[in-house]
């Protein structure tokens, strides 16, 4: 991405202003956008939440930083308000969860692709699989509670069919714990990416803890309760790709940088004309950001922003669909499972683990239960005695 960071200064941190009109925008509409519109918003939405998260712990051990952070945090709280007042009213909780496993299925399989170690990559596709399984589920409770069918909102960019299943994902905690990059010689994208990934399933997880005890089906209730935990897990396994030796200041920096990546990539593809300017309009405050960031690091740990960011940017995230990507890591990669910090295959699965999820497992699993039966097909919700229960190849096949 043509954008050099050390030449674009951005908006000044005191020309980021807001009004009240401003900060509740016109939402996009569920139907009509296109549906990586949706999956824009709910990730920039969880960028932002997870430069809060970062900025609020940052500041509880770093006196000295403590202004500056405030002032950044502030204008971000405000920027994370106007991407999620972009959501409309109509949209069901269920409906936006749809959309939040469009996102990590997309985003994940884009990430991985462009991903050059060949271990982070492998933790990618590891993860995208689960998330994969979890939109199957979240699809069939739809059919259950609501009598829909959620390809409406996927529009068909992503497939709808069973993963590496929800009851096996369940792993002893250390079993999620994976091995970080090296800060002196892991690519600036490695760095981006496992950011970018850790704001995305911290986001995911919140939201199913918060929207989970609102519904009034047992088995809606059970599934989110699941399906947030496996969140937790992924939560753990992303932010353990970063390396701990990093500075608060250095991880502040790379934070801005990905603000300013994931903005870009969003306004170089985004076709609804009014959240673009917002995305390119957040560019230049992310620029604006990562510079005050910049001018710190050189003040207090007197050394060169270049010495930890790129000259340029990557090229920009492409969220588009990647069912081929999907497809293939489906067929090679779904009995795979993860003992310690290494993905292994089914024969090696952890003691710990299948221990652990057995416990959980003893009264069945509501991923099960809730897809008993389920299988996708265009207009299901028009048909319902017409579904019928398949083996995993045969729905990989179709």
């Amino acid at each position: 991405m043509a954008l050099d960071i050390f030449k674009e200064r951005g908006a000044p941190l005191e020309k980021q202003e807001f009004d009240w009109r401003e900060l509740v925008p016109t939402p996009y509409s569920k139907l009509d956008d296109d549906a990586f519109t949706r999956v824009r918003v709910i990730l920039m939405n969880g960028v932002e939440a997870e430069a809060l998260r970062f900025k609020h712990l940052c500041a509880r051990f770093n006196e000295e930083l403590q202004i500056p952070l405030a002032r950044v945090r502030r204008v971000e709280h405000h920027q994370q308000t106007m991407v999620n007042w972009l959501n409309p009213p109509d949209q069901s909780a269920l409906e936006t969860t749809i959309g939040f496993e469009q996102v990590a299925i997309e985003l994940t399989a884009i990430l991985a692709q462009n991903e050059p170690d060949p271990y982070l990559k492998q933790v990618m596709d590891f993860g995208l699989l689960e998330d994969f399984d979890h939109m199957y589920r979240y699809a069939a409770l739809m059919d259950r509670v609501e009598g829909r069918d959620a390809n409406t909102l996927l529009q068909c960019y992503t497939d709808i069919l069973p993963g590496r299943p929800t009851s096996v994902e369940h792993r002893a905690p250390e079993d999620d714990v994976r091995a970080h990059y090296d800060k002196e010689t892991a690519s600036p994208i490695s760095k981006l990416n496992a950011v970018i990934l850790t704001a995305a399933e911290t986001m995911t997880h919140d939201y199913y803890m918060v929207v989970g005890p609102t519904f009034a089906d047992p088995m809606a209730r059970q599934l989110y309760a699941e399906i947030a935990s496996i969140e937790e897990q992924h939560v753990t396994q992303y932010e353990s790709l970063s390396d701990p030796t990093e500075t608060w200041l250095e991880k502040w920096m790379m934070l801005e940088l990905m603000e300013v990546y994931t903005y870009a990539s969003c306004a170089s593809q985004e076709p609804n004309p009014r959240v673009k300017k917002i995305w390119e309009r957040f560019v230049d405050y992310e620029l604006g950001h990562l510079h005050v960031v910049m001018d710190l690091f050189r003040d207090i740990e007197r050394r060169d922003p270049a010495e930890v960011l790129p000259a340029t940017l990557p090229e920009p995230i492409d969220l588009s669909s990647q069912r081929k990507y999907v497809r293939e890591t489906l067929r090679t990669q779904v009995d795979l499972r993860a003992r310690g910090k290494e993905i292994v295959t089914l024969d090696e699965d952890s003691a710990a683990s299948v221990a652990y999820r057995d416990r959980l497992n003893a009264k069945g699993s509501p991923s099960e239960r809730v897809a008993a039966g389920y299988k996708w097909r265009p207009g299901t919700e028009l048909a319902p005695d017409g579904r019928a229960e398949v083996s995993r190849s045969k729905e990989v096949s179709a």
